[in-house]
């Protein structure tokens, strides 16, 4: 590394000449890839726009200028041009630097983000507290074209537009985003890029511009050298924005030019910059799927590094095994993703059933009410979606589907601790969030095999169920058959015990009963209960366990309206005789790490919650004991 140990910020960036930018965007690159085979993180989308943020913090004057990034999939290089390349290596580490934008991580970092589809609203705020304020930064949003299959997006363009507001937006068209690109937004940038547009622009923004002799030559020679095309923006120029380009993302010396001249440009700007995903890395450019999201891997080869030796599948695996198992005996069932095919393993019914499978677009509102849509003519549509991204549609879950009573299963995975990218992804709050919902059953599955029979019983319902499950691997439980229904609401007794009770659900189920073992050979007996069901509670289970006295609750949801929550008001309910200890995900945001790390620092790992319930029983014993 020959400058990059040098740039501390934007300012160290303007120092340096054409061709020293380019090799300091090369040394990013460098770092970027060795970094992430170790840690693992979202490699793709980091390298293809690389060159765009090398541009920006040379051109504009950052961290006064504002530069908003849509997800954080893409900042990478960000972070290493702004002072933290020393500490990239902790990148999404234990207490190192998030994986995504943070404000309170750097100056540089204007808005934090890790879902889609933000940039625009907030860059938008910035802008129009600017001009409130009568001050004089520039604001640009990178987003990009994934982004913009959210409907966020464009109620955020309609606004820019009508306020008029100076601020640049710039679309980093890579073609991708997550997974093929989909929608009626990726079939315009496509015909923009292949069907001979941009290829004759040229010839007619000269035609035109000559009309306007107070644009000068020097504009036109600009205009056909920096390749910068007007007409394929139409979409953006009714929408209110001045449109340039497409423009080649990867020509440091061009982006840098345009940038340059567009610096000043007032109103709404929209400059159109094509890249290309896991550009400078051979591997991650021919599989820019697979690198989107990774764990480590080979430098040399791009293979993934294996290094677990658990041979469970993952949950993933195994929902989507079972969908397409059900799907093959019934026609009915159809699937739906917001852009996650891969993610949430719809890719294999996707590629087994296509007449049956929907992929909306990063527009998970739209995704559900679009399933009740399908419910209303007695389809059964399956909503595949991870658990930070059903936050975005309560209301669609409320409005459109419970009040009606339409029997769509919503599928959460990666509900609970997820790990590396952080408070942004863990699902822990949808137990809270969807418990309140009249006419919805949710389902919290203890393991792989279990997670089976819960998808078979949901679509037999004639009513709206929600299951969720974590990420990762199982708990190498025997697979019992082909998935059948489960016929009762009833909780699953484990184990018998007399000292207290501990019920359980989700993932936290296996670890709970194995701190009941551990508890039982230092003299404490315990009881364990699995509720696959958390809606509607089993309340007799929970009459039964008041009977040893103390009820202890374990979940991998946030103890504010969770699991542990409803047995609590169950017991009060009921009038049912029993002190309760609730073990979850306390009132903080959970940070980045191991999950594993994780559930140890937040005391639901197997040790954390023998310790926990041993604490408790020293309290009130002690209690009893006082004068």
């Amino acid at each position: 590394m020959k400058y990059l140990p040098l740039i501390k910020g934007s300012k160290d960036l303007k120092k340096l000449s054409i061709k020293e930018l380019e090799e300091v965007v090369s040394e990013t690159r460098e770092l970027i890839i060795e970094t992430i085979s170790k840690n693992g993180g979202h490699l793709a989308s980091s390298l293809g726009a690389a060159d765009i943020i090398a541009a920006l913090h040379y051109v504009f004057n950052t961290p006064h200028d504002k530069i908003v990034y849509d997800t954080g999939h893409q900042a990478y290089a960000h972070k290493i041009l702004t002072g933290r390349a020393d500490k990239f290596h902790t990148i999404r580490t234990k207490d190192g630097i998030s994986g995504f934008l943070k404000r309170n991580e750097s100056e540089y970092d204007v808005f934090g983000a890790g879902h889609a589809s933000t940039a625009l609203s907030a860059a938008c705020g910035i802008a129009a507290a600017r001009d409130q304020l009568k001050e004089d930064f520039k604001v640009v949003a990178v987003v990009a074209d994934g982004a913009m299959t959210g409907g966020m997006s464009w109620e955020a363009m309609q606004n820019i537009g009508h306020l008029g507001t100076d601020m640049l937006v710039i679309l980093n068209d890579n073609q991708m985003f997550i997974s093929h690109r989909v929608g009626q937004l990726g079939k315009i940038l496509t015909k923009i890029l292949t069907l001979g547009t941009v290829r004759d622009a040229g010839k007619k923004v000269e035609v035109f511009l000559n009309r306007f002799q107070f644009w000068g030559k020097n504009f036109i020679k600009f205009a056909r050298r920096a390749k910068v095309m007007f007409f394929p923006g139409m979409i953006f120029e009714e929408m209110g924005f001045s449109y340039f380009g497409p423009i080649d993302g990867h020509n440091l010396p061009e982006l840098v030019e345009v940038l340059g001249y567009l610096k000043d440009h007032k109103g709404p700007v929209l400059l159109h910059i094509v890249t290309k995903k896991g550009k400078g890395y051979e591997p991650a450019e021919s599989k820019p799927i697979g690198f989107h999201g990774t764990g480590k891997f080979d430098i040399e080869t791009g293979e993934s590094c294996k290094f677990s030796s658990q041979s469970a599948p993952s949950f993933t695996q195994v929902f989507s095994d079972t969908l397409v198992e059900l799907a093959q005996k019934d026609k009915r069932i159809t699937a739906i993703t917001a852009s996650m095919p891969e993610g949430t393993g719809l890719d294999a019914f996707r590629d087994k059933f296509p007449e049956r499978y929907y992929d909306v677009g990063i527009a998970e509102e739209h995704a559900l009410t679009f399933a009740a849509g399908l419910a209303c003519e007695g389809l059964k549509p399956v909503v595949a979606i991870y658990s930070s991204f059903m936050q975005r549609a309560y209301d669609q879950v409320m409005h459109d589907i419970c009040l009606q009573k339409l029997p769509v299963v919503i599928c959460m995975d990666r509900a609970g601790v997820v790990g590396e990218d952080g408070p942004t992804h863990h699902g822990v709050f949808d137990i809270s969030i969807f418990r309140t919902l009249p006419e919805l059953e949710i389902m919290a599955p203890s393991d792989e095999d279990e997670l089976r029979h819960c998808l078979a019983t949901a679509l037999k319902k004639n009513r709206p169920v929600v299951i969720r499950y974590p990420r990762g691997a199982g708990f190498c439980v025997e697979m019992k058959g082909s998935p059948k229904e489960i016929e009762n609401y009833s909780a699953v007794k484990m184990k018998e015990g007399k000292d207290l009770s501990i019920l359980a659900c989700g993932n936290r189920t296996w670890p709970a009963y194995k701190a009941a073992m551990e508890l039982e050979k230092e003299g404490i007996s315990a009881s364990v209960f699995y509720f696959r069901y958390i809606k509607p509670l089993d309340v007799q289970a929970v009459s039964e366990a008041a009977k040893n006295g103390l009820i202890v609750t374990v979940e991998d949801n946030a103890l504010s309206g969770g699991f542990g929550s409803a047995v609590a008001e169950t017991i009060c309910d009921f009038s049912i005789n029993a002190k309760i200890l609730r073990l979850g995900i306390p009132d903080r945001f959970v940070g980045q790490g191991k999950p594993s790390q994780l559930y140890e620092e937040l005391g639901l790992d197997e040790k954390g919650i023998k310790l926990n319930i041993k604490t408790a029983i020293e309290n009130l014993n002690k209690i009893k004991t006082a004068p």
